[in-house]
């Protein structure tokens, strides 16, 4: 599998939301590298610090941008955030292609929001385990 190298990919993953799977945003990450440019990696880095990225004026103007410059957005969905779920709507509202991803878990739902959205060919919505990942991903970007 060759990498778009053209195709920019902006990935959602909580961040004041709750930082508990940014092992896993890191790790789709680095799936998506085979798929062309995240222009988000800084939502896996382990390192990062959030005030490291700006205040928050800077924030919303920088990611606006890269969200309209994206092919696809793919979000972690497991940890409710405020932000992921404005991200998806924005992109739902630029009609692009969108791959929202969930680990079910036993005391938690998914947003009817986002599960209820899963009605076009371009908002995906898949519960998923880390080894399902590469045909996830497979199958949403080919």
């Amino acid at each position: 599998m060759s990498a778009n190298l053209a195709r920019k990919i902006y990935f959602c993953g909580s961040i004041r939301g709750g930082r508990d799977d940014i092992h896993i945003y890191k790790h789709i990450i680095d799936q998506l590298r085979a798929y062309g440019e995240v222009l988000t990696e800084h939502v896996g880095d382990v390192v990062a610090q959030e005030e490291e990225l700006g205040d928050d004026c800077y924030i919303y103007e920088r990611d606006m941008k890269w969200l309209m410059s994206s092919e696809a957005v793919v979000a972690e969905v497991t940890q409710p955030s405020l932000g992921v779920g404005f991200e998806i709507a924005k992109a739902h509202e630029y009609k692009k292609k969108v791959l929202c991803l969930y680990r079910p878990k036993p005391q938690s739902r998914l947003s009817a929001m986002i599960r209820g959205a899963h009605s076009s060919p371009n908002f995906i919505v898949k519960d998923y385990k880390e080894e399902d990942l590469p045909q996830i991903l497979k199958e949403f970007f080919d």
